[in-house]
């Protein structure tokens, strides 16, 4: 019988780690190739790890909820064969090599493997972000120091900013007395709950992994972003009118279906590159100048929670290929098929309100970036329309396009220039041209 080792893969270039959120098997349980062992899930995305063998799972090294890094091993599985073994080592050669100097230095080592022993955050009853904890490791705070930093972020949690703070003061010596107890002091008051009254009749209900992942990325971004929009009314009938004459033209051949938002993420990825101060992150005092434009699609899942995934150099796509992009993520994210990489890595965000009549808009911005669009409901309403003979009142398809954008980095010229060019673009459209 061999032992195979089960590992945690790659899941994507960013993705260092992940969460174990169900054993879909169980010790002495028999397992077949390619069959789902257990289901981990990174910051958005859940996933299976299937098994590379066929055998019998003997041990699980994970339980539920455990993080995991890449490529650690996470269970063993006991396959048909025979197991390879390291070739003996003879016993006069140990004999010769435990003298009394290698003991002691192999007690040197042990001694400063403990001492950089990654700290066991399970101890801790806080919450602390997986950044959170490998800055932590990496600077050697122990789970103790950690929970003495006065955590800014939301239930008092410990943000990035907080941390490295922390650390720029704990180099400093002399200093840490005098600023330390201070900042402690003064958001203290600002950082209690406020107590929620609860009826006899009403239902308590613990959020899920994912609702409480969303709710900290939404509370982070608008403390850390200055946000604020601009709002612009667009006429887009020549758009209605040129995708009811090929819609299903371009179904029979393409084999998908065109919607508008293909349409509208092109004119989007357009105006980024007429205006590539919007593609870009903050980074504390830096801006990232992203080269490619990649466009997140926030989209709504079955269960009422939201993901984003992102379609990868956005700019170079023709309307065919951004229209099987976005349908391939919308119903890859609706099947909760979505790869971990498939969310990473985005430098503009686009979020259709309009789905559920919403006419427009005020979106949160998706941390690093500095911007996103919301489209608004289409509608028919009454506009006036200029012609060489004079003004009249017409029937025209319209909608609303709400840009939020970060005021640190980005003033109102280029946010209003941006989402202006946008419309531009849309009101441009060709009603002649080729998908």
């Amino acid at each position: 019988m061999a032992k195979f080792e089960l590992k945690l893969p790659k899941m994507g270039e960013s993705v260092a780690e992940a969460t174990v959120t169900n054993w879909l098997k169980s010790v002495g349980e028999k397992i077949e190739a390619d069959e789902a062992v257990l289901e981990i899930a990174t910051d958005k995305v859940d996933s299976e790890v299937p098994s590379e063998v066929s055998g019998t799972l003997t041990e699980i090294l994970f339980q539920v909820n455990d993080v995991v890094k890449v490529g650690q091993t996470i269970a063993i599985i006991e396959t048909e064969g025979v197991a390879s073994t390291p070739a003996p080592v003879s016993e006069a050669k140990t004999e010769s090599t435990s003298t009394p100097a290698v003991e002691e230095v192999t007690k040197t080592v042990e001694v400063a493997q403990a001492a950089v022993a990654p700290a066991d955050f399970k101890s801790s009853d806080k919450f602390y972000s997986p950044l959170v904890k490998n800055i932590a490791t990496a600077e050697g705070i122990s789970v103790a120091e950690l929970e003495s930093i006065a955590g800014t972020g939301k239930d008092s949690r410990v943000t990035k900013e907080d941390i490295l703070k922390y650390i720029a003061i704990r180099q400093k010596p002399f200093a840490t007395s005098v600023t330390v107890q201070p900042t402690t002091d003064n958001r203290q008051p600002t950082t209690q709950a406020v107590p929620v009254s609860v009826n006899g009749g009403d239902e308590i209900v613990e959020m899920d992994r994912m609702r409480k992942l969303i709710s900290g990325y939404m509370v982070a971004s608008v403390q850390t972003s200055a946000h604020v929009q601009s709002f612009i009314e667009v006429d887009v009938t020549n758009i209605v009118k040129w995708r009811d004459r090929v819609k299903n033209a371009f179904e029979q051949r393409e084999g998908e279906k065109l919607t508008f938002t293909p349409i509208f993420m092109e004119a989007v990825a357009k105006a980024l590159k007429d205006f590539p101060g919007l593609n870009i992150s903050v980074d504390g005092d830096f801006i990232i100048k992203r080269k490619n434009i990649n466009l997140g699609m926030a989209a709504a899942l079955p269960n009422g929670n939201l993901i984003v995934p992102v379609i990868k150099n956005a700019d170079q796509l023709n309307l065919v290929g951004m229209a099987k992009a976005v349908n391939d993520l919308g119903n890859r994210a609706k099947a909760g098929k979505l790869k971990p990489d498939d969310t990473q890595g985005g430098t503009y965000t686009v979020t259709n309100v309009g789905t559920f009549g919403s006419v427009f808009g005020t979106p949160i911005i998706n941390q690093p970036q500095v911007g996103i669009l919301a489209l608004g409901a289409i509608r028919k309403v009454p506009a006036v329309i200029e012609t060489p003979e004079g003004d009249f009142i017409g029937i025209r398809q319209k909608m609303f396009l709400s840009h939020s954008y970060d005021h640190r980095v980005v003033d109102g010229a280029l946010g209003g220039s941006f989402v202006k060019r946008v419309a531009d673009y849309l009101e441009a459209f060709d009603v002649n041209r080729e998908y």
